[in-house]
């Protein structure tokens, strides 16, 4: 028993693995075992607490289970590598980024996270409000922003019309019982950040006077705060709007005791809850998506709708029947302000700090790297069909990339982008064969090369299908080699990084 004890530690998680694996519940594995010796046999209960860490079988238990699955006693024990885990059913990433396994179970318990977590945060210098945007971020993405309850919530309201007008969510300000309160240019105290709008309870919208000139921000921002009255009964407890340009949203000062205070969370999930209502609010699913059809994805039809770009960008994400997209908004040098990954692509930076090695290949660096165009010139946007190889097999992804300017006036660069080999195998086509024609032809060219024509022929098949024309227009371009870091770089020579 003794043995068990000090060599078991994997033990709990080897025999859930097991069982998953071969389909059984705990209680048709407790039955098998009652089959096969019922003096040995284990309990339903006695098997969740083995499975979790919390008691340890007896030699006699343990032969009993091993005999089940045809394996040896030792295969169990901390010296033998387990099966590799099994894919989380309710994370659909499908890119580089896969999730961590957290076993043996006993030393990711709830108890030992919830002391661990607050040490964490304040040796890499995370606040807690970034970390909470992290969670609600991950939660986003495993969900593939499909969240019904807030859809039927703004539908409510806005009677799936579209577009609607500035007066026309002044007028649903105005049957909520909430009225509007106009200030002039305001600095926050936690920093130069310029107060866009925030929210009075029990029914105030105080809003920056500048907003009157830029409609489409304004009826965003109106949007967001209908929906936290609507959703949350206008509490007040929803964080205020706030325009810093490249600098983070949170705080950057790490709390004192550390960790993770309630009302990090709480800020977090209604500023998610607050922006998914007014996306629904503007842009309503069915209206939306016969829209994008029409106009084949094209983020300059946004002009139509009277929303920004990056609100048509984020909300074709949620609602496209197409589930494998992704969309990141940065600023320079290589900030997020934003990222969605609903088909996992590896992050070219992060949205807690910056990377100090960026790959200079991706659209939305190059971008950022190219003087701003002046306020009145918009540069054109930019379509590319990128590689990117996750443990040797490579993986083609379409972006469409702009740059852009944000309330304050300060250029940043929204890109949304679509993995393509599922569109290929929904087609009946061949997407390993192809994506590495393409992979093959830009080894050859070091790191860049024009699709070769089966490819092509293939890509704008499906960007005929998915109507994202866009995706077709890539082809008039190289198609590049990418990487999340420049220090692995993985083209014949290297190149140099952004800032270089």
């Amino acid at each position: 028993m003794a043995g068990l004890l000090r060599q078991g530690h994997f033990l709990g998680s080897k025999l859930r693995s097991l069982r998953k694996r071969n389909g059984l519940t705990l209680d048709e594995l407790s039955a098998r075992c009652v089959q096969l010796e019922a003096d040995h046999a284990p309990s339903v209960s006695y098997l969740s607490m083995v499975e979790t860490g919390k008691r340890v079988p007896s030699p006699q238990m343990l032969g009993v289970l091993a005999a089940v699955f045809g394996k040896d006693t030792n295969w169990f024990l901390d010296r033998t590598e387990a099966l590799p885990p099994q894919e989380l059913g309710s994370v659909r990433h499908q890119g580089p980024v896969n999730a961590m396994a957290l076993e043996p179970a006993f030393l990711f318990s709830k108890d030992l996270l919830q002391m661990a977590l607050p040490e964490l945060l304040v040796q890499t210098g995370t606040s807690g409000q970034q970390f909470a945007r992290l969670l609600v971020r991950v939660w986003q993405e495993t969900r593939q922003n499909e969240f019904p309850d807030i859809e039927r919530a703004a539908e409510s309201v806005g009677r799936r019309r579209m577009p609607l007008a500035l007066e026309d969510i002044l007028q649903i300000v105005k049957q909520l019982g909430l009225s509007i309160r106009w200030i002039d240019s305001e600095r926050r105290r936690d920093g130069d950040r310029l107060l866009r709008a925030r929210f009075e309870a029990p029914e105030t919208i105080v809003i920056n006077r500048q907003l009157r000139e830029q409609p489409e921000r304004l009826k965003y921002t109106l949007a967001f705060f209908i929906g936290h009255r609507i959703l949350h009964n206008g509490d007040g407890a929803v964080p205020p709007h706030s325009v810093a340009g490249a600098a983070p949203l949170e705080e950057t000062v790490v709390q004192e005791h550390g960790g993770m205070a309630p009302r990090d969370v709480l800020m977090a999930w209604r500023d998610f809850e607050c922006s998914a209502f007014a996306g629904a609010l503007l842009c309503p699913k069915q209206p939306f998506r016969q829209f994008l059809v029409r106009e084949r994805h094209e983020i300059a039809a946004c002009e139509r709708l009277g929303v920004t770009p990056a609100v048509m960008m984020r909300r074709m994400t949620a609602i496209s029947p197409y589930r494998h997209w992704h969309f990141f908004d940065g600023y320079a040098p290589g900030f997020l302000r934003a990222v969605y990954r609903g088909n996992g692509i590896a992050l070219p930076w992060g949205n807690m700090s910056l990377v100090p090695d960026p790959c200079p290949n991706w659209a939305v660096f190059r971008l950022l790297r190219e003087p701003a165009s002046p306020h009145n010139k918009p540069a054109e946007p930019v379509s590319q069909l990128s590689i990117m190889r996750d443990a040797k097999t490579p993986r083609l992804y379409c972006c469409h990339s702009l740059r852009t300017r944000d309330a304050a006036d300060v250029s940043h660069v929204l890109s949304v982008g679509i993995d393509l080999a599922p569109a290929f195998t929904a087609q009946g086509l061949d997407a390993t064969d192809i994506v590495a024609q393409i992979d093959a032809a830009c080894r050859v060219g070091g790191g860049t090369a024009m699709v070769p024509e089966s490819a092509a022929q293939a890509i704008r098949t499906v960007s005929h299908v998915l109507n994202i024309g866009w995706v077709a227009r890539s082809l008039a371009s190289p198609a590049s080699v990418i990487c999340p870091r420049s220090s692995g770089c993985p083209r014949s020579q290297p190149c140099a990084a952004a800032n270089d």
